[in-house]
């Protein structure tokens, strides 16, 4: 397959470099430092699922020198949505599968209003990953997962959804099959939103929220508004997925953070509208409170001037 790769971080490093590997024909969209070293020494990954490199890997900073491809892995963070868009367009073509990665929930209609929503698989990347220096990734645990899926599924995947998901399978990575892409997204973001909020308010690893009672407590309360708020707005989630997703909590390494609470922590454009900001965006629109939440978006705002800003 012809992959494009915009946005060579953690996600887009990881399971674009195991695409590249097992010999697909992947393009890397990246700047700076971390372009010229993927074009001189290769994209090296350094993955607790085992090591590799991509050598020599095809890199670039013009997305419109790709071409059309069969599928675009869209890995920029939210904040970097706006400027790519347009540059999209070059990429797209009738069978063009755009696989969204953004957390959140509204990157999906973000991307169909502008290549159109037959074009868009929304999907959810569930890894611990991140640039470690010019052309370095590293993979440090969680399910190392993307998930994707039709905007509005069918009983049978599309030959586009089966081509990719195999491929990712067979990349060496997982490629679980979601019942509902969407409920699947709200899922993701009810762990999130909540971990990266507390995370950046209190300076606590996941280690550290879990452990301490008082922000277990919190942690779970955050969880509940995310839940109410995407039933509200008529999600099916699972039955006990507060409880499923304190298990998930439970399970990853102690020294884990988000990439919401590393980027505010250290001064960089940051996802805080996409996460926090959504949440109480969306809970106004749909006549829910979520004061835990509007309290971490006052306190995050104000320690951090310039957060929704990115």
């Amino acid at each position: 397959m012809r992959i494009a790769v915009l946005g060579t971080g953690g996600i887009g490093g990881y399971f674009g470099g195991r695409l590249a590997a097992s010999g697909h024909d992947v393009t890397f969209v990246a700047r700076g430092d971390h372009l010229e070293a993927i074009r001189d020494s290769g994209l090296v990954v350094t993955s607790v699922a085992g090591d590799f490199t991509v050598e020599p890997a095809h890199a670039t900073d013009d997305v419109t020198s790709i071409g059309v491809v069969d599928a675009v892995l869209l890995a920029v963070k939210t904040w970097q949505l706006p400027p790519v868009l347009e540059s999209l367009r070059s990429l797209v073509g009738p069978g063009t599968a755009v696989v969204t990665t953004q957390n959140g929930v509204e990157a999906p209609d973000q991307v169909a209003a502008v290549v159109g929503r037959s074009a868009v698989l929304p999907g959810i990347a569930k890894i611990f990953a991140y640039i470690d220096g010019p052309g370095r990734i590293t993979h440090a645990g969680g399910p190392a997962s993307l998930a994707f899926d039709e905007w509005s599924a069918a009983p049978a995947p599309s030959d586009r959804v089966a081509r990719l998901r195999e491929a990712v399978t067979a990349s060496g990575a997982v490629s679980p099959v979601p019942d509902d892409i969407w409920a699947e997204l709200w899922s993701k973001m009810l762990f999130v939103v909540p971990f990266g909020g507390l995370g950046a308010a209190l300076d606590s690893t996941i280690g550290e929220l879990r452990t301490k009672p008082s922000s277990r407590a919190l942690l779970q309360d955050a969880m509940r508004e995310v839940e109410t708020l995407a039933r509200a707005r008529g999600t099916h989630l699972p039955e006990r997925v507060v409880a499923g997703t304190m298990a998930f909590v439970d399970d990853q390494p102690a020294d884990a953070t988000t990439s919401l609470q590393r980027d505010l922590l250290e001064g960089r454009p940051s996802e805080l509208d996409a996460w926090t900001g959504a949440v109480v965006r969306l809970a106004s629109e749909s006549g829910v409170d979520v004061p835990l939440h509007r309290l971490l978006l006052e306190v995050l705002t104000s320690r951090h001037p310039g957060a929704l800003l990115g």
